[in-house]
């Protein structure tokens, strides 16, 4: 839901509009948008399908790549969903026609952006029937991606991991959000905990990404206990 600028709203609030455009306090059109749903990160806006104005992202392009920074930024993996076959679908829309058990039903004609679906939620179980009451979760959240090696990877990689499938599912806006950039020694779901820090260890595997020894201890002692 679109909310109406009003003294909730502050320069941390990221907007993003009916049009899927995050504008940060730093777009030259933050000001004059008023009517908004507010996020409280670039990326958190951008992980709900949002992208950048055009002219941040042309201005961050004359910038250091972040592969020489050791801060991490969401533009390190791309500026939003990808899509790299150029049938309009993006990484978000897929992963949702992907995981829905019945057919989606689309905005427009051009069968661009999910409206409906059926999904079963990984975090809850909860079945979610509209897309604007989902976030594509990250499984291996970014931030905590870049901190363990990926701000060493070549950009397309990055871009890679980002919209890779085996790491995006549909669950709950606020779960989501609540997890945020947490490993899952920090932040479990209500439900599904042994199948999910099951799949973050094979995402960590296969993208070489590497956990501090307390992350790796943990990890383990907890799927010895899912087995028992």
């Amino acid at each position: 839901m679109l909310l109406i600028a009003s003294g909730v709203a502050s320069a941390a609030v990221v907007k993003k509009t009916s049009s899927g455009i995050c504008h940060p306090p730093a777009s030259p059109y933050y000001e004059r948008t008023q009517d908004f749903e507010p996020f409280d990160s670039v990326d958190a806006c951008v992980t709900s399908g949002g992208r950048l104005p055009k002219t941040l992202v042309q201005n961050q392009s004359t910038q250091p790549t972040e592969s020489s920074s050791t801060s991490y930024a969401r533009s390190a993996f791309g500026n939003g969903w990808d899509d790299a076959d150029g049938d309009c679908q993006n990484s978000r829309a897929e992963a949702l026609i992907e995981t829905s058990s019945t057919t989606v039903r689309f905005a427009t004609d051009k069968e661009c952006r999910v409206v409906t679906g059926r999904w079963i939620s990984t975090f809850t179980g909860n079945v979610v029937q509209n897309s604007s009451e989902i976030d594509i979760d990250h499984v291996v959240p970014l931030n905590w991606a870049w901190k363990r090696g990926a701000q060493l990877w070549p950009q397309a990689k990055r871009e890679r991991f980002a919209n890779d499938m085996v790491n995006l599912w549909p669950v709950e806006l606020s779960l989501n959000r609540s997890k945020g950039a947490q490993g899952p020694d920090e932040w479990l779901p209500p439900s599904g905990k042994c199948g999910y820090v099951a799949r973050f260890r094979r995402i960590v595997k296969q993208y070489d990404l590497q956990l501090s020894p307390a992350e790796a201890s943990w990890t383990k002692s907890f799927l010895n206990r899912c087995r028992t």
